[in-house]
């Protein structure tokens, strides 16, 4: 192999194999022809040490499989437009694997590896292989509806390939991968003048001439290398790759994470560049890739030592590197987006509490959220952006108790601490300080409740569906004390941004009357501080009415902000009666008004009621004010 002979013989008889293989595992032929070439120039310039691999196709396969995956991981799976429809019947099928499943189906059927070697090859053990094999087969088979035994005839229309991709000569290969070797010389021996010049070295001689390149370098064995040694200063990563962008060193230790989260064994799971698998990594996630632009991701999982429990603690930290500030800004605001709204991700899951972060990079912001699906887990997900970079962690618990804010932040200042020195990143951590802020903003009604915020209900496992948002022509939140509406006027000024929606379990078989109500509007300051008055006075004289019995469960006030909750159970007959929670909130210009009417055995826990009804007042500070005559507008909901 250190022989050009021998390497130009190794190049013809294996890069078609390596072709094809690469390309079942990609779906995506450019990247592979060119991560296959590149495998090659790598390979020559570090052919001593592939020389001495046990498998050299293998460990040239390695760098293939790595590159092709790197080049196509911003597109989940790419099929290429021309092929004939049994290559992408083919193909279709691969794509319904997993990474790790992929992989160990092209080993086994395109490549001549033994299975110790192929389990070596994935990482994995032999017993473990051999059922990674059996369950990718039969997905595979199953794409393709035929018999197990069709697997390779269903794999020979990829060879094709083969016979359409024209390859650089050896010569060229071997040129190339020399050029690169003194290429890399040449930055090592820019980073030694750089130490030297940084620790004082190098400095001008008593005659008064500065020293040369040459002589700065003398005796670090850079000119006297022999072509066949590895050179003695090199600048680069794993792989013979050029220094990379985001080192896995930057990540989070599994001893950080006990540090932060005492009580419980970690350790490291798996790293890795989220180009495998879905790479959904993180609760509420939409896409692999943050910012499908950046220019670097990693992924590491956590797992805790902590058995018994029905689901393991598990922690995860996601990093991406942005192109700019501006573009990790961006990062930020979609990855909170994500997890703020939850949008068809995990269809039980409440967003229990929103915290800022100061003194972690430039943002930071920690949510906390709970899936109700059994078994019960709480995660609290948080976001930071340092410069041009973004480093996410989630740390999942089973049950309600998620870990203390402080000892998350501190979790996440020791993230941002791992990548501050990356390049493009800002400020470093400081002390972290925690508190509450606003939820994100919901992509669609944003100053109204939903589904994200709504607590689960006793008995019943479906998860809730709110309507659309329609102009408050009815007020269903209203109580028949109160009988309020949204809509004409009140005392002189007009009803604006006036809205209502209705949440329901559909899948429960449950009463017609149960639901949960939520309507908006927004009046002037004094009109909106009096409508709230003129509900309460309502709601205290009611219980004077025969049959109706009202007891407030809950108030608070503040600046430019109120809500109070009343419990009311009004008898229908001698024998039935129904119950209803309603709350009225304002903030600043905004009211809003929450119904709830529970069914025999399915009600809200004790409390989570005025929860909710808090969040209505928060999210209401996304309406914009009330407009004033010859002023623009505002901040949201009174915010100014």
């Amino acid at each position: 192999m250190t022989d050009p002979a021998d390497f130009d013989a190794f190049y013809r008889e294996v890069r078609e194999r390596l072709l094809v293989q690469t390309y079942a595992l990609t779906g995506d032929r450019a990247a592979a022809r060119g991560a296959v070439r590149d495998a090659f120039v790598a390979a020559w310039h570090h052919r001593s040490r592939v020389a001495r691999a046990s498998d050299p196709e293998a460990a040239v396969r390695e760098i293939a499989w790595s590159k092709a995956q790197r080049r196509h991981g911003a597109r989940p799976w790419h099929r290429d437009k021309d092929v004939d429809a049994a290559t992408r019947a083919t193909l279709d099928a691969l794509a319904t694997l997993g990474g790790q499943q992929r992989r160990v189906l092209v080993l086994a059927h395109l490549a001549s590896v033994s299975m110790p070697d192929l389990a070596r090859e994935v990482g994995l053990t032999v017993p473990a292989t051999e059922q990674q094999l059996q369950r990718a087969t039969a997905a595979f088979v199953l794409a393709l509806g035929i018999p197990a035994a069709g697997v390779n005839a269903a794999l020979e229309p990829l060879t094709a390939v083969s016979a359409e991709t024209t390859w650089p000569r050896s010569t060229i290969v071997r040129r190339t991968g020399v050029a690169r070797r003194r290429a890399h010389t040449v930055v090592g021996v820019l980073g030694v003048v750089a130490a030297l010049v940084l620790s004082g070295l190098f400095v001008s001689d008593p005659s008064g001439l500065r020293p040369t390149l040459a002589q700065a370098v003398e005796g670090v064995g850079v000119g006297g290398a022999d072509e066949g040694d590895e050179p003695d200063v090199v600048t680069e990563g794993s792989g013979g790759e050029p220094a990379e962008l985001l080192p896995r060193s930057t990540l989070l230790a599994a001893p950080q994470v006990a540090r932060a989260l005492p009580g419980t064994g970690w350790a490291v799971a798996s790293t890795s560049d989220n180009s495998e698998g879905n790479g959904l990594v993180l609760p509420c996630q939409v896409e692999r890739y943050v910012d499908p632009e950046g220019e670097a991701a990693l992924v590491r999982e956590f797992r805790a030592a902590q058995q018994g429990a029905p689901v393991r603690p598990t922690a995860v930290q996601l990093t991406e590197v942005s192109s700019s500030p501006a573009a990790a800004r961006s990062a930020l605001r979609t990855l909170t987006g994500w997890v703020g709204s939850c949008t068809g991700a995990e269809p039980r899951t409440q967003l229990v509490d929103s915290r800022v972060v100061e003194g972690v990079g430039d943002d930071a912001v920690q949510l906390v959220l709970r899936d109700w699906e059994s078994p019960v887990t709480t995660t609290v997900v948080q976001v930071a952006r340092t410069g041009a970079v973004l480093t996410a962690t989630s740390v999942t618990n089973a049950g309600e108790t998620a870990p203390a804010p402080a000892a998350a932040a501190r979790l996440q200042a020791a993230a941002v601490d791992g990548v501050c020195e990356v390049r493009g990143a800002g400020p470093c951590a400081r002390t972290p300080q925690v508190a509450d802020a606003p939820p994100p903003t919901l992509p669609t009604a944003p100053a109204m409740i939903d589904e994200i915020d709504l607590p689960p209900v006793s008995g019943v496992e479906q998860p809730w569906v709110g309507t659309d948002p329609v102009p408050a022509r009815t007020n269903a939140a209203a109580t028949s004390c109160d009988s309020s509406s949204f809509t004409g006027t009140f005392d002189g000024a007009a009803w604006q941004r006036s809205s209502t929606r209705t949440f329901l379990l559909p899948e429960a078989d449950l009463p017609t009357e149960f639901g949960l109500t939520e309507t908006v509007g927004s009046l002037p300051a004094a009109q909106a501080e009096g409508f709230v008055e003129r509900v309460r006075d309502r709601l205290d004289t009611c219980s004077d009415d025969l049959g109706t019995d009202v007891t407030r469960i809950g108030g608070s006030t503040g600046d430019g902000t109120t809500l109070d909750a009343w419990q009311l159970t009004a008898e229908i007959s001698d024998d039935r009666s129904i119950r209803f929670f309603m709350a009225v909130v304002r903030q600043g210009t905004g009211v809003a008004q929450v119904g709830f009417v529970p069914a025999p055995g399915v009600a809200l826990r004790d409390g989570a009621f005025i929860e909710l009804a808090e969040r209505a007042r928060v999210r209401l500070g996304e309406l914009p004010a009330y407009p004033t005559p010859g002023a623009g507008r505002g901040g949201g909901g009174g915010r100014s």
